[in-house]
């Protein structure tokens, strides 16, 4: 009985020596080995044998994380007052430097973070950062990365999530912000009136276009109309005696001479006819000569 309790203490002793020998690493996790307080670089992944009672490891994870930064006060270039808080998203690149070289990194990164927003925020106006987000988070990433390089951790991201303005500002934003709205309804609405406008016009215009296609179609009509009338006439003067058409110039012109007008247009055929008319006159008048003077002696004898 003496004999097999030491062989059991033994036992047990030589289980947990060789579980706590053993250490299995998983894919994004590395260990930092000291042996005897010496660094003996990371280890991992996989299964990874140590000494317990020499070794101590320290693990690390490769994993990105972020860090929450909380509200931070810092004053702009034109002397505003505001609160910022924002986040970090940091992974590790160097897993021996990360043990070796800093010994709380999240409240190291809280702490140049802070001091870094100042500065950042102190070398712009507060339109800029209520504006340029982007660009300051640009800036807080480069700034703040220069520093942790030398931890062995790298800053991937930073996003500023809100930021406070004074209430002064804040209602001097919303009153900025009501007005805006206001210019924009009314330019809403004078473009609205300016394409009503512009819409009856081209309404009106289009109208116009077709009122005169319209007229030009009934000219074209009229004249048309005209020019058949013509030609009917023309050819019905072709077969009408030349009488007629000299009694209707003698009734033309007696209409003509009854009316109160002091001054007379005729037309050239008009002439043509009435000099046809003086010559038939002319031959006509020897003939009546003649014939008057044959009665006369007709009647002498």
């Amino acid at each position: 009985m003496i004999i097999v309790i030491p062989v059991v203490v033994v036992g047990v002793l030589l289980v947990l020596l060789t579980a706590m020998s053993i250490k299995i690493v998983r894919e994004y996790q590395r260990i930092v080995l000291f042996r005897l307080g010496r660094s003996l670089g990371s280890r991992g992944p996989g299964l990874i044998l140590i000494n317990p009672i020499t070794d101590r490891a320290n693990w690390v994870d490769l994993r990105e994380a972020y860090l929450e930064i909380p509200h931070q006060s810092a004053i702009t270039r034109d002397n505003a007052g505001i609160s910022i808080d924002f986040i970090i998203f940091y992974k590790v690149v160097d897993v021996v430097m990360s043990v070796l070289q800093v010994q709380n990194f999240a409240g190291a990164a809280q702490n140049i973070a802070a001091t870094t927003l100042r500065s950042v925020v102190g070398d712009m106006s507060l339109d800029d950062v209520l504006s340029k987000r982007e660009e300051m988070n640009t800036v807080l990433r480069t700034k703040l990365d220069d520093v942790t390089e030398r931890w062995g951790v790298k800053v991937t991201n930073v996003e500023v999530r809100e930021i406070n303005p004074p209430p002064q500002v804040q209602e001097a934003m919303t009153r900025q912000m009501s007005a805006e709205r206001t210019r924009r309804a009314v330019v809403t609405e004078s473009e609205g009136q300016k394409q009503s406008a512009i819409t009856v016009a081209e309404g009106q215009k289009q109208s116009k276009i077709l009122s005169a296609e319209g007229d030009r179609q009934a000219a074209i009509l009229r004249a048309e109309g005209f020019s058949l009338a013509l030609d009917k006439i023309s050819e019905i003067a072709r077969g009408v005696d030349p009488n007629t058409v000299l009694l209707q110039y003698f009734d033309a012109l007696r209409q003509v001479a009854s009316s109160p007008s002091s001054k007379l247009l005729l037309p050239m055929e008009l002439t043509n006819v009435l000099s046809g008319v003086r010559d038939l006159a002319g031959k006509l008048g020897p003939l009546g000569a003649a014939s008057n003077d044959g009665a006369g002696a007709a009647t002498a004898s």
